[in-house]
């Protein structure tokens, strides 16, 4: 599966923002919602090209982590911060020195989704902060992919608060909305 990401996403790089422009705004009132606490440390994880980043005003550290290089590659082009290639399933830090994490359009990518939710937790800091996000909604995107949204999908509102809380997140609440997916969960 991580090389199947790898390669549909380096094919796409050079022109993902292109193909999304009008994202920006979303993703702005996401991470607003998130609220990451003033001078914390934040990760933006499968963060492409780095789009997320610039909005992460108040944090001290913000971290965009991604598996594909070429998408990393148009991030650091556009000087959008401190860039890792890593597996989110696997980060390269300390425990408990992460206040807040955006997933954007990440768990369905990841082979197992409560392995990074335990990855998230160890990393962590106590009060840690959690958005799950896409900038359309489940069923729009579904439909953008020519399929039909199932109930037994990890993002659907039943099933999510669940598994986070396995992985040790408590559930804040979930907007499944036409025009966004937008999940908040703390430690």
């Amino acid at each position: 599966m991580l090389r199947d990401t790898q390669a549909f996403f380096a094919e796409r790089a050079a022109t993902w923002d292109e193909r999304f422009p009008d994202d920006d705004a979303a993703f702005a009132a996401a991470i607003a919602e998130l609220s990451p606490p003033r001078e914390g440390v934040v990760v933006d994880l499968g963060c492409g090209t780095g789009r997320a980043l610039a909005h992460f005003t108040t944090a001290r550290t913000v971290i965009g982590v991604d598996v594909t290089r070429e998408m990393l590659a148009v991030a650091h082009s556009k000087q959008r911060g401190l860039l890792a290639c890593a597996d989110a399933s696997r980060l390269p830090m300390r425990d408990n020195t992460v206040d807040a994490f955006l997933a954007a359009g990440l768990l369905t990518h990841v082979p197992d989704a409560q392995a990074l939710l335990v990855e998230l937790r160890r990393v962590g800091t106590r009060s840690a902060r959690l958005a799950i996000f896409h900038p359309i909604g489940r069923a729009a995107l579904a439909r953008r992919h020519g399929r039909e949204l199932r109930p037994d999908e990890l993002l659907d509102p039943s099933v999510l608060p669940g598994v986070l809380a396995a992985a040790g997140w408590h559930t804040e609440r979930i907007d499944d909305g036409d025009d966004r997916y937008l999940a908040l969960a703390t430690l």
